[in-house]
């Protein structure tokens, strides 16, 4: 697990190394263990690529960069492959002789083989970049489901390419402008998914994507990487939920493989228990186990973990947090990200794994089990959505939302089930976007028009997923498809990078398996959500490990009451941002819109937790780049 860097430039600066030690030095965080660099310069280029490492794999071999045996090619690379050990002994059969034990090693052998259709072979989660001498390419590439990043920026100067964003931003002459659609998205969804970025200039690589690029041309080309789809058969229901028990408890041991300890992350909900739980059958001694609570007991879920840590008998390390644990790391938290980011989740996310890396260097979570198997409301609600616009006119609905507005308005952050239906109703749509209305958790786009300036507003942020998606929106597996390319990518695997890896901690997700992700788009919608049973399948294949219902108790996540912190530790900077000198000088916010929203917030006449958070997570941003 690492951090990486480099770039393609044309320019006759000398001062190549110092460069890339800085852009290393940026990412210390994701890889304090050790640092590599390779740069070569000819008479027309000059190509350096360098990498941090935080040692999982390999400790006393796996240094980076690796190279080929005549070195024309080098590789850096972030991430785990956790098929390695399978495609080495593929390899080793034809000849090949490796000098590491690492899976860096075998990324390079492969493609040296195989080239860049190698790359769908790869079951894991990374980013690397390989230069080939003998064809003056770099080729770029990022993982399946997007869980480790990469941004890049290509320019008439050349190419410049890292894992975070400040590697890139340090580089630059000045700080570019803001994208006006990445804008649009942001307040729609409270974040930016691939392929764009808060900056013009400056994008991110989509997930299962590489990049060709020709040294000598200063050229580059996008690619998709192509694999091979898995199809598992079953002739019954009983036979489809035995091979999800078996795939889960594969890929739970396919991501166990560490030199280092590791343990899970443990909310007490079905995937994390789950992944907890067939970790614990794996290993011959105790697990550890960690989770966070809070004191603000409507989001305190810590019994639930605790349920689970004694059933599968753990060392388990419970954490609660309180508004000081948020005042002390919030700005840290908040700036990793390097654009406005406003997923709430990320708070405890970060100070669980601060607590954990100091007991393991690897910790299991329950991410993706949502995606795979159908655990959101938000799915069953699209059945919702079709039943009541088939019966309810959509005049009616206008007319009966404004008259239910103040009786659905909740005043505090509880997220019960006013704000459920409120949060419903406002997303009734028409017009086939329901589900895109579902997961907009910030503003809607007709809300987004009134607090953005005219010449900043960008009418539907969301058409280029639309575009490229296709989906015909009605089914679970339509919304499992868009929440893959926008939620997953864009929110969930973006909080879980940036907050462990800002802890040096390595989160592996075993839900996110190809051949899973194959097998659940296999299964009909019944079998994901039976009923109002959310995640039917996956909880028949575990059911007997678990206390009876254990597995349909309602679960939160990891949710934060930072509603109630812009009110009290919080409401002094916030009110800061909505000062009139400060918004008239942007020049990005409606002053009277933005002002009243927040008002509003703060004298608790409106709970607008998630509206308020989006701005105020903007904010912060903007002036730490553009008023520092």
């Amino acid at each position: 697990m690492c951090g990486i860097n480099g770039f393609l430039t044309y320019s006759n600066l000398k001062n190549h190394s110092a460069q890339l030690k800085f852009m290393n030095n940026l990412i210390i965080h994701r890889g304090p263990d050790a640092e590599g660099e390779f740069i070569s310069i000819s008479d027309s280029f000059t190509i350096a690529m360098g990498m941090r490492r935080l040692s999982i794999i390999d400790l006393s071999n796996g240094d980076q960069p690796i190279y080929s045996e005549d070195k024309s090619k080098v590789i850096v690379f972030n991430g785990e492959i956790y098929n390695y050990q399978i495609l080495k002994n593929h390899l080793i059969g034809q000849g090949v002789v490796f000098k590491t034990n690492s899976d860096t090693e075998v990324i390079l052998r492969l493609y040296e083989k195989e080239g860049p259709k190698s790359f769908g072979k790869l079951d894991g989660m990374f980013a690397f970049s390989i230069y080939d001498k003998t064809i003056n390419k770099i080729f770029i590439a990022r993982d399946f489901f997007g869980e480790k990043p990469l941004y890049y920026s290509h320019t008439i100067n050349g190419f410049i390419w890292a894992s975070e964003l400040k590697s890139i931003i340090s580089n630059l002459p000045h700080t570019p402008t803001i994208d006006k659609t990445s804008l649009a998205l942001y307040f729609q969804l409270t974040y930016i998914p691939a392929p764009f970025t808060i900056y013009n200039g400056i994008k991110k690589l989509e997930a299962n994507h590489y990049i060709e690029l020709n040294c000598s041309k200063n050229t580059f080309s996008i690619f998709e990487i192509a694999r091979s789809t898995s199809y598992v058969s079953f002739d019954s229901k009983n036979e489809a939920i035995k091979i999800t028990h078996d795939l889960v408890k594969q890929s739970v041991y396919s991501r166990s493989i560490s030199d280092v300890p590791l343990g899970t992350f443990l909310s007490g909900g079905v995937d994390s228990s789950i992944v907890s739980l067939c970790l614990a059958q794996q290993q011959n001694k105790k697990i550890d186990t960690f989770s966070i609570g809070f004191d603000k007991k409507s989001f305190d879920e810590s019994d639930k973990s605790r349920i689970v840590a004694k059933l599968i008998n753990s060392n388990h390390h419970e954490f609660i947090i309180s508004e000081k644990d948020l005042s002390a790391n919030i700005d840290e938290i908040i700036l990793n990200f390097d654009e406005p980011f406003a997923d709430s989740s990320a708070l405890a996310t970060y100070l669980v794994s601060k607590k954990t890396k100091d007991f393991v260097k690897v910790a299991l979570t329950g991410d993706g089990g949502d995606e795979v198997f159908g655990g959101y409301n938000k799915y069953y609600m699209g059945k919702l959505n079709r039943r009541y616009t088939s019966f309810i006119p959509q005049k009616l609905h206008a007319f009966s939302l404004n008259f239910l507005e103040n009786l659905i308005t909740t005043k505090e952050d509880s997220r019960g089930n006013r704000f459920k239906i409120k949060r419903l109703l406002k997303s009734i749509n028409y017009n086939g976007d329901f589900y895109y209305n579902i997961i907009s958790l910030g503003f809607t786009d007709a809300e987004v028009k009134t607090i953005l300036n005219s010449d900043l507003y960008n009418s539907d942020g969301l058409q280029y997923f639309k575009n490229k998606i296709q989906s015909s929106n009605n089914s679970i597996s339509d919304f499992r498809i868009i929440d893959k390319y926008l939620s997953l990518e864009g929110d969930m695997l973006v909080k879980v990078d940036r907050t462990s890896m800002l802890a040096s901690l390595e989160c592996r997700a075993p839900f996110l398996n190809k051949e899973l992700w194959d097998f659940a788009n296999q299964l009909p919608d019944s079998y994901l959500i039976k009923g109002w049973d959310k995640k039917h399948i996956l909880k028949e294949a575990f059911k007997e490990y678990f206390p009876n219902n254990f597995l349909n108790r309602s679960k939160k996540g990891f949710g934060v009451p930072v509603g109630d912190w812009l009110r009290s530790e919080l409401r002094t900077e916030l009110l800061s941002f909505i000062d009139e000198t400060l918004v008239t000088k942007q020049n990005i916010f409606q002053f009277e819109s933005i002002s009243r929203l927040v008002h509003n917030h703060l004298d608790s006449k409106i709970d607008n937790t998630f509206r308020v958070w989006a701005f105020f997570c903007f904010q912060k941003w903007y002036c730490n780049v553009y008023e520092a």
